[in-house]
């Protein structure tokens, strides 16, 4: 076991991160989900080794395909542009959520706003190295098991593989931005949080990202919505973290 949260844990398995969790968790590529996780994390310090019950009839998760044309494409950019209003009806926002509502972030927060603002201009621009350059400024940043920064940026790289996959910017490019970002994190932030925005380089995240995507792209707001609320409540900010990032990252 690498690490305990109040519900749940992270382990290592051969040379793969998983999470452990509670049946009715948020899915993931990498979550296993368990009926007795309170259990599992109530006897568990980092370190231990953990078995599972065996259990069959197991099916992995996997999110939906996206349509990946220009038309999708530049209907979730629409949707993500227009985004802010929906976010109002999200509550309070917590972390880098403060920067998509355009209010007061707190420390150390605050001082990253420059490099957060970097980092939505080269997207904007579609200069993926100096996006890259801006993210690294905020991998590691923050608190939280995930750090603030990680989550972040890694909703912005989701955003970015996204459109990618539908042509609609430079694939190579992007992801040759997405390679420095996976290098520098391997100082900047821990294993866990490393591994996590790994993911979302390539565009692999949670559940209610990949659902938030589809929301936009289909203009469902009610649906975008829904999902919007999943996703902040992914830890103490990481959701709104991953949600700021991502309408960053959507901007063309």
């Amino acid at each position: 076991m690498l690490a305990a949260l109040s519900a749940s844990v992270y382990v290592e398995a051969g040379d793969e991160l998983l999470w452990i969790g509670g049946a009715d968790a948020t899915l993931h590529a990498r979550a296993i989900l368990v009926a007795e996780a309170s259990t599992v994390v109530a006897k568990s310090q980092t370190g231990d080794s953990l078995r599972l019950p065996r259990a069959s009839g197991l099916r992995p998760w996997r999110p939906g395909a996206m349509a990946a044309t220009r038309v999708s494409a530049t209907a979730m950019r629409d949707g993500a542009a227009r985004f802010v209003t929906l976010a109002t009806k999200l509550g309070e926002p917590r972390g880098f959520g403060a920067w998509l509502l355009r209010i007061p972030m707190t420390f150390p927060l605050e001082a990253a706003r420059p490099h957060v603002d970097e980092l939505t201009a080269a997207c904007a621009a579609d200069d993926p190295a100096r996006a890259a350059a801006a993210a690294a400024m905020l991998v590691g940043l923050g608190p939280g098991l995930t750090p603030a920064g990680d989550d972040l940026t890694g909703g912005v790289f989701f955003a970015r593989a996204l459109l990618a996959r539908a042509g609609v910017i430079d694939a190579d490019a992007w992801a040759a931005a997405a390679s420095a970002v996976r290098t520098a994190a391997r100082r900047l932030t821990h294993r866990i949080g490393a591994t996590l925005l790994g993911d979302l380089l390539v565009g692999e995240g949670w559940a209610p990202l990949h659902d938030l995507a589809a929301g936009l792209e289909h203009g469902d707001d009610g649906a975008t919505l829904a999902a919007a609320r999943r996703l902040v409540g992914l830890g103490h900010s990481s959701g709104w973290d991953l949600l700021a990032g991502f309408v960053a990252g959507a901007r063309v």
